[in-house]
């Protein structure tokens, strides 16, 4: 009975005490002495092999971290560098609006030049005779008896 746990001390003992005499850290089990009247309950060597499988993953783990978190940081910019509000999408959208605006903005100035000349027709530095009359006949309603009227739906009107 007391081989048994005199070999699981040993076992459990090396991972615990300090390295051998020669001062080089110990390669195997068999190099570490175990410590006097130390003996550990409920370890076996099935317990040691779990140790060292526990052991295996976290190293693993710890060896994954940062390049886990690396990788996340780099998906979460390009993930807002597409779909932001300043991202990709986001540009072209702007571009399109920007873009339906200049037909906008061009439409608006064909209409204040088409004022401007009518404008500049009826100022008094240069005043167009012509000019003068049609606005004058349209605004009034009247008509001389040899002109012909030409009639135009509300959206198609000349001026």
């Amino acid at each position: 009975m007391r081989a048994p746990q005199a070999r699981r001390a040993r076992n459990v003992h090396s991972y615990f005490c300090n390295p051998g005499a020669n001062g080089l850290a110990p390669q195997r089990a068999s190099d570490f002495t175990p410590r006097q009247g130390i003996i550990p309950i409920g370890l076996s060597s099935s317990g040691e092999g779990q140790l060292a499988f526990l052991r295996g993953v976290k190293r693993r783990a710890q060896a994954l971290v940062l390049p886990t978190i690396f990788f996340a940081l780099c998906g979460y910019f390009a993930h807002h560098a597409m779909h932001g509000t300043r991202g990709l999408l986001a540009r072209d959208a702007r571009n399109t609006e920007i873009a339906a605006a200049r037909i906008v903005l061009a439409e608006a100035e064909g209409e204040r030049d088409a004022m401007e000349r009518k404008v500049a027709g009826l100022r008094a530095e240069h005043l167009d005779r012509d000019m003068l009359e049609e606005r004058a006949r349209a605004l009034l309603n009247v008509v001389s008896r040899d002109e012909i009227i030409v009639p135009y739906a509300p959206n198609r009107r000349l001026f």
